[in-house]
């Protein structure tokens, strides 16, 4: 979107297009934990060309013509599904998932030639923390083999509290947020993350944990590793303190 309302956003789409140059080369390909895809089994998108999925309303018209023709990978799919299988975790593959905002909104930005294959996995409708981290662990190997693995949330997201009444919230959640990811030991961080709901304000920045969950697997997928913010303000759509981390 252009004008006004994309103003509220010239912060973060200004870190998502830097995130090519922090990488040491293109990737091969990119797998996307999207927060707006939840299945009662972990699935992975096989579609070769994927449609998209407009799930948002209200928006304007062009929103809902948004097309980002990154290619899908099957053989990516089947390997992302053979690597959970092996750690313990059912998995599917879905051949006719689309892409949905969570990750055409992003991908669009950093990657906006669309000329990498894009495939999309889901989080748990159970939202159990350790098993999200424990399905990052699963999927590690990726990263050796230049695959880019990005969790697609939002690090405060209550949007019956959304923008100046939440600024003390929200950044109380994100100081300790920033704590827990970027200023504590590797095992210090699992604790802290498995245990989120002791955070102040938890509760009310993720009254649900789907915009959580992503960051719960990318974590996984480089527990051991330096974490760092390369994405942080304060006055997210007029208040909210919100943050974005690389790992590794």
């Amino acid at each position: 979107m252009d004008g006004d309302f994309r103003d509220n956003y010239k912060e973060l789409e200004l870190s998502l297009r830097q995130i090519p140059s922090l990488l040491n080369e293109k990737p091969k390909a990119v797998l996307v934990i999207s927060a707006h895809w939840q299945t009662n089994v972990i699935t992975v998108s096989g579609h070769p060309q994927p449609p998209m999925i407009y799930d948002y309303s209200g928006f304007p018209a062009e929103t809902y013509r948004i097309t980002y023709p990154a290619h899908g990978s099957l053989k990516l799919a089947q390997q992302v599904q053979n690597l959970i299988t092996k750690a313990g975790i059912d998995c599917e593959v879905d051949p006719d998932r689309g892409f949905d905002h969570g990750t055409f909104v992003p991908m669009s930005v950093i990657y906006p030639a669309a000329d990498i294959p894009l495939v999309q996995l889901s989080i748990h409708s159970d939202s159990d923390p350790a098993f999200h981290l424990s399905l990052g662990r699963a999927l590690a190997p990726l990263r050796s083999e230049g695959i880019l693995i990005i969790g697609s949330g939002l690090s405060y997201h209550n949007l019956r509290n959304f923008g100046p009444a939440a600024k003390q919230i929200s950044k109380e959640f994100d100081d300790w947020l920033q704590l827990a990811i970027c200023h504590a030991t590797s095992d210090e961080r699992i604790d802290r993350l498995i245990h989120w709901e002791q955070a102040p304000f938890a509760r009310q920045a993720h009254p649900q944990e789907d915009h959580l969950l992503p960051l719960l697997v990318a974590v996984g997928t480089a527990e051991n590793e330096i974490a760092s913010c390369i994405y942080h303000e304060e006055n997210f759509v007029g208040g909210l303190s919100i943050s974005g981390f690389r790992f590794g």
